[in-house]
């Protein structure tokens, strides 16, 4: 009999690139460090990245699920970690355990129209899911991206996003709550794009991820618009620890984010959503 790997041993992966998004945030770019690296992931799981010496820290898969041995995770350095992380150089080694969580309904959507509504880094977690919808492009009906941040300078993947808004096949929207230098797009929060976005709401399904006030709106104003609450889906990242539901840190009412999450079809738990003690 093999033996059993521990799930708190993490796997060597060097730094290939590290990109500059914004003043506070990061990518990184790892491959790994030997063989093997980790099995295959699904769009909006995550890993716990590690630093020696330092400590651990759960950070969502934003790169090509159809590049798995390349994992790419896009961060805000916020916390010792995420500092300790955004000083890390190209070749330099960290330790990555996952990839963990439930993932975004991407193949169950085949024959909807998708609508992916990012406020700030949640754009991160959604890029896989945008990738692996644009690769079967023709299964889907209409394609939206609706992404909001606090002003032009914090928007994510800017090279990325003008190439999204060239092609005839997907419509993006970007707005921001301030509008500085010469802006002169929308401005507001991402769920005032809602109304104007072209989407069937009887035929849709909607991906939502960013800060919990963001993703309260955003699920009222698609309800709204006409949209079944369990074809909403939103990915709760918060209070993650250990990953594999052992230490409880992340526990939402009846659930683990780390196990049963962090995504979530809102329906499961619209009860919970509002409770702010949870």
């Amino acid at each position: 009999m093999l033996p059993q790997v521990d799930p708190m041993l993490p796997t060597l992966y060097q730094i290939e690139k590290v990109t500059k998004e914004t003043e506070d945030t990061f990518t990184l770019a790892l491959n790994p460090a030997q063989t093997d690296g980790l099995p295959p992931f699904q769009p909006g799981q995550f890993n716990m990245l590690y630093i020696y010496g330092v400590g651990e820290v759960p950070i969502s898969i934003s790169g090509d699920p159809a590049i798995p041995r390349t994992l790419v995770h896009t961060t805000r350095a916020v916390g010792t970690v995420t500092r300790a992380m955004k000083q890390l150089k190209k070749d330099q080694q960290i330790g990555i355990r996952g990839p963990y969580g439930s993932h975004w309904p991407v193949t169950e959507a085949i024959g909807d129209d998708i609508v992916l509504v990012a406020g700030g880094i949640g754009l991160a977690p959604l890029r896989p899911a945008l990738y692996q919808v644009l690769a079967m492009r023709e299964r889907f009906g209409k394609v939206v991206l609706l992404y909001g941040t606090r002003t032009p300078e914090d928007i994510l993947f800017k090279k990325e996003l003008e190439n999204w808004r060239k092609r005839f096949d997907l419509e993006v929207y970007v707005t921001v709550d301030r509008a500085t230098g010469n802006w002169y797009g929308n401005v507001g929060v991402v769920p005032s794009l809602i109304p104007k976005a072209p989407f069937d709401p009887h035929q849709t399904t909607a991906m939502i991820c960013g800060p919990e006030v963001m993703m309260r709106f955003t699920v009222h104003a698609l309800q709204n618009r006409g949209m079944a609450t369990q074809n909403i889906y939103v990915s709760m990242e918060r209070n993650m620890k250990c990953a594999i539901g052992l230490c409880g840190h992340c526990q939402l009412g009846p659930t683990f984010i780390c196990k049963d999450g962090p995504v979530y079809r809102f329906d499961v738990i619209e009860r919970l959503f509002d409770k702010r003690e949870l």
